[in-house]
């Protein structure tokens, strides 16, 4: 390890303060409770409006899955036939 070659400071001396404590915070005021919502009731007419909203959702995000993975299978299957035909051409002399 180098050692110091300039003149070195003696390290400064820190007194300690008092510390006095300050004046208690108040408490704060007590919050008034909300009053209660009233419970959400579901007639015959909407649970069967719920339903039908979330099979048509699910009827849909199906197709569009399966329509999904059908043009990537249909690519697939083009490419395919493309490169057999390139390589049949290639290949022919």
């Amino acid at each position: 390890m180098p050692q110091p070659t300039g003149p070195v400071a003696p390290p400064a001396v820190v007194e300690p303060t008092t510390v006095t404590p300050a004046a208690p915070a108040p408490q704060p005021a007590p919050v008034p409770a909300a009053p209660s919502r009233p419970a959400v009731q579901l007639t015959p007419g909407s649970a069967l409006a719920l339903v039908g909203g979330g099979t048509a959702v699910v009827l849909v995000v199906g197709a569009v899955l399966v329509s999904m993975l059908l043009a990537v299978a249909i690519t697939a299957a083009s490419v395919a036939v493309c490169a057999v035909v390139l390589r049949s051409l290639l290949h022919r002399r």
